[in-house]
């Protein structure tokens, strides 16, 4: 099993209404140089100004990305290139962000490759130092820029040190 860490940019709050503009995925493993990157043409008509600011993309640029389909079966292709195994799904916010990755990969490809099952990273850390009222993302080494792959990267930094210096058991 393969943990991949993920990270999902939005131009509204759930999939199907609006639209995942981008995202990335990072194996976690020490070197983190593998990494997947999608820009997706959105969905829908519907679209918070506000939330697509985030991504730091506008209207138009996103009307040009990537069919959804496209994007989706590359990145389904490069979970199956990188990933021993079952890949285990893991993110910052994965209320937020499996529910895209979950929804398009049932949508657009008819699989999840991820199977039914997702991690929250802050939740684990905050079973790791028995606080539900701690915060992991001081371990993050890369700065959250919303550019989803740095964002991933950083969070994948963040359980590594978990790993390594605080103790956590698991597998990479």
């Amino acid at each position: 099993m393969s943990y991949i860490m993920v990270d999902v940019e939005s131009d509204g709050p759930i999939p199907g209404d609006f639209s995942m503009v981008c995202f990335g995925a990072v194996v976690v493993e020490p070197e983190l140089g593998q990494t997947f990157y999608g820009r997706l043409r959105p969905i829908s008509e519907k679209w918070i100004p506000e939330a697509l600011a985030v991504s730091g993309f506008t209207r138009e640029e996103v009307q040009a990305f990537a069919e959804p389909v496209e994007v989706m079966s590359d990145f389904a292709t490069w979970l199956k290139e990188h990933s021993q195994g079952q890949p285990m799904f893991i993110s910052d916010n994965n209320g937020f962000d499996w529910q895209f990755i979950n929804w398009y990969f049932h949508h657009f490809t008819g699989a999840n490759p991820f199977g039914f099952s997702s991690t929250n990273l802050g939740s684990l850390y905050k079973g790791l130092v028995k606080d539900t009222f701690q915060n992991f993302k001081h371990l993050r080494r890369t700065k959250h820029t919303h550019d989803p792959v740095d964002d991933a990267r950083g969070n994948a930094e963040a359980l590594l040190t978990m790993k390594a210096e605080m103790g956590l058991k698991v597998r990479l």
